[in-house]
């Protein structure tokens, strides 16, 4: 299994756990993709997973740079078209994954960024 898939899907079990009800995975848009949506409570999250199997190259989470962040927002407006009336309150978070020994160690960031 590649990385990013084995990460995805320890982030949804991670975030199930934390209380989260994924909506969908991997929404593709032509403008970007959207790892996860899924709903807190009564807001909608729009979730980024990075994976690593090391920290040599900085913590999973700093790869959100400005340029995938306006992929999202972008991928986040077109989910969003589907509210015709009122759009649910949103945010973005990330999960930062490390595996250390085979064992995924996750860091949820909520509200990572704003649009």
């Amino acid at each position: 299994m590649k990385l990013g898939a084995k990460g995805e899907g320890a982030a949804v079990d991670f975030l199930k756990k934390n209380g989260y009800k994924i909506i969908t995975k991997n929404y593709k848009t032509p403008m970007g993709e959207i790892d996860i949506i899924a709903q807190d409570n009564k807001t909608l999250v729009f979730i980024e997973v990075k994976t690593r199997e090391s920290l040599i190259y900085g913590q999973p989470f700093e790869a959100v740079n400005s340029a995938k962040k306006r992929k999202i927002a972008n991928a986040a407006l077109l989910y969003l078209k589907r509210f015709k009336q009122q759009i649910p309150p949103c945010r973005f978070d990330v999960v930062s994954i490390c595996y250390v020994n085979d064992s995924p160690k996750c860091e949820l960031i909520r509200d990572a960024f704003e649009i």
